[in-house]
């Protein structure tokens, strides 16, 4: 099926936000990278912000239905599940279009807790926990929520040391620290 113009303009847009950041693009830039005027611009979207939260959902949904799926390809057990979060994430470090997470970005740039686009980057943040423990639970981890947030904890500093360029294999490191945790869970 045929996109719309409004999520046409959506995915156009999560790309120059993912790009530039978002208090760097401008609605002059959105309107030169998208090809969609102002005006229709603002026919789909109030403001920039309802734009940015739509992005937001759209990289949400592609971002874990992606990560879920290469888990689910890559261990056929949620123990071996946990595992395989960190190679996926070196399958990501590895696209030339990686330029780390942008949840964490728009978090730091709306760093008020109450802001909308904050919320919904922790909304995202809070789904993939979650969904690390029900693996931890489904594996058999005596804590599962302590083990989740533990790998939950490597595989954001992953992205941030990846992002900005330390380490050699930020990945296999937090991966080499995950298995210490994981034996630990399940010792």
């Amino acid at each position: 099926m045929r996109p719309n113009k409004r999520d046409e303009l959506v995915r156009n847009a999560l790309d120059v936000f993912y790009q530039n950041g978002f208090h760097a693009t401008g609605m002059d830039m959105l309107v030169k990278e998208t090809g969609v005027s102002k005006t229709s611009m603002y026919k789909h979207f109030r403001t920039k912000e309802d734009l940015i939260l739509a992005a937001l959902r759209l990289r949400d949904e592609m971002f874990r239905n992606w990560f879920y799926r290469r888990l689910d390809e890559l261990a056929d057990t949620p123990k071996g599940q946990l595992l395989a979060m960190f190679d996926v994430l070196a399958e990501w470090f590895a696209k030339r279009e990686f330029r780390g997470c942008m949840f964490i970005k728009a978090s730091a740039e709306y760093q008020e807790p109450k802001h909308p686009i904050h919320k919904q980057s922790a909304e995202h943040k809070r789904l993939l926990l979650e969904h690390f423990i029900g693996l931890a639970r489904n594996a058999g981890a005596a804590e599962p929520k302590a083990l989740a947030t533990q790998l939950m904890l490597l595989k954001e500093g992953a992205i941030v040391m990846a992002v900005m360029g330390f380490g050699e294999n930020p990945a296999a490191d937090a991966k080499a620290a995950a298995e210490g945790l994981i034996e630990r869970a399940f010792g």
